[in-house]
């Protein structure tokens, strides 16, 4: 049985674009994958701690040395690995803010990138670890960013996603969505079109 973890995380929860565009996805990989099991993470109904001194020290502390709050921490982090290492396919819906990416996906990253458990280091530099998955990633944006000097969110995803071990990363984008409503419904379009081909390409619907 196959497994999807959604990621959504924009500040609007599923009334976000990048949410929605997501959500077409999934429902399109549900119709193609009977037993399939779908994992959603809303990261804006369940926002995650953001990383402080106590909570690194958690991750980085033997379980036998660990305070009550440092175990608590820990066992929330190891949660969260289980839950992404379960998955076969990972599908993120992300906005940009402030050309970055959003503050609750930046504290998810780093409740799952843990020495030994998502990645490791070697004599040849660091190893990640969550192998053999694809991910898909639904960028909505309220400009246009695409091949200019500040496209700096998807070069931030790629990085974190490679690093813990997912290579195989798609992107579908939607830019302009705050520069009027015609821009809005060009730069929806463009994604409705790419995410169609998508579908087309890697999901075949099952038969009656």
């Amino acid at each position: 049985m196959k497994t999807l973890l959604q990621l959504n995380s924009s500040i609007f929860s599923t009334a976000g674009q990048s949410s929605q565009l997501a959500d077409t996805f999934v429902s399109a990989w549900r119709a193609s994958h009977g037993n399939g099991k779908v994992v959603l993470r809303d990261l804006a109904r369940e926002p995650l701690p953001h990383l402080d001194g106590e909570r690194f020290q958690a991750f980085l502390a033997r379980p036998e040395d660990r305070t009550p709050a440092q175990k608590a921490a820990a066992e929330l982090s190891d949660a969260l690995i289980d839950e992404i290492k379960r998955a076969d396919v990972v599908v993120i819906g992300l906005p940009m803010y402030n050309f970055g990416v959003p503050s609750t996906l930046k504290a998810y990253f780093d409740h799952i990138a843990r020495a030994g458990l998502t990645f490791r280091y070697t004599d040849k530099g660091a190893e990640g670890l969550l192998r053999d998955k694809k991910a898909y990633v639904f960028a909505t944006r309220g400009g246009k960013y695409l091949g200019t000097p500040v496209e700096h969110q998807a070069v931030f995803i790629k990085q974190f996603l490679n690093f813990v071990g997912i290579d195989e990363i798609e992107f579908i984008y939607a830019e302009g969505l705050a520069m009027g409503d015609a821009s809005r419904e060009a730069g929806l379009n463009d994604a409705r079109r790419a995410l169609k081909q998508l579908q087309e390409r890697e999901l075949t619907p099952i038969s009656a």
